[in-house]
């Protein structure tokens, strides 16, 4: 079980460090693009990655395309809603917002898996709503409205995410056989068929801007991607393949969002608010109910 606590912490602070690079790239460009660009770098690099492990292995069609919609979900759709509320409400307030996935995750897994939830953990919604009103309130007095758009889709981000981690684990339950980084690559194919979906529905001319970004933007995009989504979900699988319980996994969360709260404040040069210093006392009681 260490082992596995090791892998999740090792995500989350891969993650932390990526979403720094995605939060200003998608204030510069679209959250869409980052979101294409960052699935782009990790297929390839997970596809090299398998190349050097000895290849593919067999895998049935239904379990692929469950890979296949896992990334549609988690890597996809819940990184989009995801980055934009990066940009809205910055990177420590949307990380503070997945106490919820713990609760969602268990919930689910209680159905899907017939893991055991705590009905106690009722308390932990009711300090992660707080959590929501103080950076509602902190928005409000600062731009003079609730910024509600903000707080949707972080918990849109959350929610999608959770669903794409458990449609992960009952892919890798049913496929043996199938590597993590296998399951990783099929997951960025499946995000990557998403967005070129998109582009049909909404053009964010992806190779019009890449080409407009210059050497030095896109060699710190390329390494936020390689952090933020190739390492982060090396790591993360492998927690969640062989851990006991998901909901415990992701209740290590804790830490992705300290590290993201202390990177945000380095990289903005500022110290906490005080909002945000009330939000995490908060967040630490939430987290205390789950765990």
């Amino acid at each position: 079980m260490e082992k596995v606590y090791i892998y999740a912490l090792a995500a989350n602070l891969s993650f932390a460090i990526g979403v720094q690079f995605f939060t200003h790239y998608a204030k510069r460009i679209s959250s869409l693009w980052v979101n294409c660009f960052k699935a782009v770098v990790a297929a390839a690099l997970f596809g090299i990655t398998i190349y050097f492990q000895g290849g593919f292995h067999h895998i049935g069609f239904g379990y692929a395309a469950l890979f296949f919609a896992s990334g549609m979900i988690g890597l996809g759709l819940a990184d989009v809603f995801l980055i934009q509320a990066f940009s809205l409400m910055g990177p420590g307030r949307t990380m503070m917002l997945f106490g919820f996935q713990p609760l969602v995750i268990g919930v689910v897994s209680y159905f899907a898996f017939g893991q055991a939830v705590d009905v106690r953990k009722i308390y932990a919604i009711v300090f992660f709503i707080v959590c929501l009103f103080i950076f509602s309130l902190e928005s409000f007095r600062k731009q003079g409205h609730w910024n509600m758009k903000a707080s949707f889709f972080a918990l849109g981000g959350v929610v999608l995410d959770g669903f794409g981690v458990l449609i992960t684990r009952y892919a890798f339950n049913n496929s043996p056989g199938i590597s993590t980084t296998e399951g990783n690559f099929y997951r960025a194919v499946g995000a990557l068929l998403l967005f070129a979906f998109l582009s049909r529905l909404k053009p964010f001319n992806f190779w019009g801007r890449l080409k407009t970004l210059g050497n030095k933007n896109l060699l710190w995009i390329t390494l936020g991607s390689v952090a933020g989504t190739y390492l982060s979900l090396m790591f993360y699988l492998n927690a969640v393949r062989y851990a006991g319980a998901l909901a415990a996994v992701s209740g290590i969360a804790i830490t992705g969002t300290l590290f993201a709260s202390v990177f945000e404040c380095l990289v903005d040069r500022k110290l906490p608010s005080a909002y945000l210093l009330v939000s995490f006392v908060f967040f630490l009681g939430g987290m205390s109910f789950l765990f």
